[in-house]
């Protein structure tokens, strides 16, 4: 998102963390723009008519709080009005635009309850859980089970198990903007530690890492980036022994794995 569309998301993410912060309820919040943007997503017409440019901010938010208000959450509704009254450069960036600020929502209200690191290890386990699961992944995805079905089906799998925030993402990750399940998921931690300021290391290694050494990776890392690192483990015995980083598109592989392959090249180099 850029340009306009990029100004007017993040001045309404300014605006919901004044509401969560003045008492709003960011989980409430989070289902009614899920539940906005999931209307306008396949309502064409309305989408236009909220981000035609020609039209006065005043009416386009006035047309928002006649449709929604005594149906949603007060401070939804405003939030809603406002994001109308902005500019777009297209229609489709207030649909993409209204998921951005639900999942913000949800962190935000993880945050308060003292679960946000909970909820970004629960989202992580649950996208492993769908990528190494064929036919999870395949149920989420079929088109011929409609959106309320996938989300039965989470629930019935999730209840219980994750945080209220996990859930609510998973479920959300059947009928979002993004194109596949574990799309939306990694999408969803990226806006969970963009928010929270801090950077996602995939570690990868052969056996779980003990507290202490997950401790001192953290604590290492995050002294070479100068910014708070959140660990997202994944273990592989294929990589035999060792650890492999990612950050964004940094890379520090010093697995055992990487280590024969090199010395592989230079034998044969």
């Amino acid at each position: 998102m850029r340009g306009a569309s990029a100004e007017s998301q993040e001045v309404l993410v300014g605006g919901l963390a004044a509401a969560i912060d003045t008492g709003g309820d960011g989980n409430r919040m989070a289902d009614d723009l899920f539940a906005v943007s999931e209307l306008l997503d396949t309502q064409p017409t309305l989408r236009r008519v909220l981000t035609d440019l020609s039209r006065p901010g005043e009416d386009k938010a006035g047309l928002v709080r006649q449709m929604f208000g005594g149906k949603l959450d007060d401070a939804s509704t405003e939030l809603l009005a406002w994001a109308a009254s902005r500019r777009w450069a297209a229609p489709r960036d207030l649909v993409d635009a209204l998921e951005h600020l639900g999942v913000v929502g949800v962190v935000m209200a993880a945050d308060r309850a003292g679960e946000a690191d909970r909820l970004e290890e629960e989202l992580f386990a649950f996208g492993q859980l769908v990528n190494g699961n064929p036919d999870l992944r395949d149920a989420l995805s079929d088109p011929a089970r409609s959106n309320s079905d996938k989300q039965e089906l989470l629930q019935g799998l999730l209840q219980g198990k994750v945080t209220g925030g996990a859930l609510r993402l998973a479920q959300q990750s059947t009928s979002g903007t993004h194109r596949t399940v574990t799309v939306a998921v990694d999408e969803y931690q990226k806006v969970a530690s963009r928010h929270r300021n801090r950077l996602v290391a995939l570690v990868t290694v052969a056996r779980p890492l003990e507290d202490g050494q997950a401790q001192r990776l953290t604590d290492a890392l995050s002294r070479q980036y100068a910014r708070p690192v959140h660990l997202n483990t994944l273990v592989d015995p294929d990589v035999i022994g060792g650890i492999r980083v990612e950050i964004g598109d940094d890379v520090i592989d010093g697995t055992v794995v990487s280590r024969l392959d090199d010395a592989r090249r230079r034998l044969a180099g």
